[in-house]
């Protein structure tokens, strides 16, 4: 229910977008939204794996995911405010955005063994042991920081936090060159990312126990990513791909590795001896 909640009002302000600043910008709200809300179900699966490494109970997941969102949204912001001004004093770099996506597309693609999340070798999460004492106890009734014998202590929940932050960081590094190959429009970028995420919370309880029927969306999201690759750098040559023409693709690959995910059956795995 909250995932239409949050999906209409996201299509409302494209709408709004769309009639105050013209057709074009309201497309490349759509696209750019498209690409994060995809983007956001990879988010979702390091998700799961983060919670159910710490052991984190369903009543706390709630306080995590809020103001990790929150942490998102100030970090999405930066980054997007930065690479625009970038761009726009260094046009060049545009290109080292498509030839990235392309790789990681690319490697997105590839089949092999999946990425294992291991918190207790994220940078962060071992600096911050280094220098703030961390209490052992995962029992602090959702809180952050608790007293222990009278010395301020960072709780396990915490821990939990900093990794989900840092790994936003990591996924922004695929959302920011991906969303400026669509617009360079500043507030059409923020406000899409936002949307996005704003709804991320909603979309982990309604997606953590039927990831499995998108596992073809990974497939179809690499091809996204070098779409958008190959569309950034032929704009050397002078190539033009419009929003149009971007957002039929968009939505067309989308739409076909939906319905692969819930059609074509899962491959039977043959039973252990």
């Amino acid at each position: 229910g909250w995932c239409a909640v949050w999906g209409t009002l996201a299509l409302a302000f494209n709408a709004l977008i769309y009639f105050w600043r013209g057709p074009e910008l309201g497309q490349q709200f759509l696209a750019s939204y498209l690409i994060e809300l995809c983007l956001s179900v990879d988010n979702v699966f390091v998700f799961i794996v983060i919670f159910a490494y710490f052991k984190v109970p369903a009543k706390w997941q709630h306080r995590v995911l809020f103001w990790g969102i929150v942490g998102a949204v100030v970090m999405r912001a930066i980054f997007i405010l930065v690479g625009v001004s970038v761009l726009a004093r260094f046009e060049w770099i545009i290109y080292l955005f498509g030839a990235f996506l392309i790789y990681t597309g690319i490697k997105m693609a590839l089949p092999g063994k999946e990425e294992e999340v291991d918190p207790e070798h994220n940078v962060a999460v071992r600096l911050f042991r280094r220098w703030f004492p961390v209490a052992s106890s995962n029992d602090a009734r959702g809180h952050f920081f608790v007293r222990d014998q009278g010395k301020l202590c960072a709780t396990p929940l915490f821990l939990v936090l900093l990794v989900i932050e840092t790994t936003d960081v990591m996924f922004a590094l695929d959302s920011l060159p991906a969303v400026l190959a669509i617009t360079r429009d500043g507030f059409v970028a923020l406000t899409s990312n936002i949307f996005a995420i704003l709804g991320l919370r909603s979309l982990y309880f309604a997606l953590s126990g039927i990831m499995q029927l998108f596992r073809y969306l990974k497939l179809g999201l690499a091809v996204i990513l070098c779409f958008i690759g190959v569309k950034m750098i032929i704009a050397y040559w002078h190539l033009h791909v419009s929003t149009t023409f971007s957002l039929g693709v968009i939505a067309g690959v989308l739409t076909v590795s939906t319905l692969a995910s819930v059609l074509i059956p899962a491959p039977a795995h043959p039973d252990k001896k």
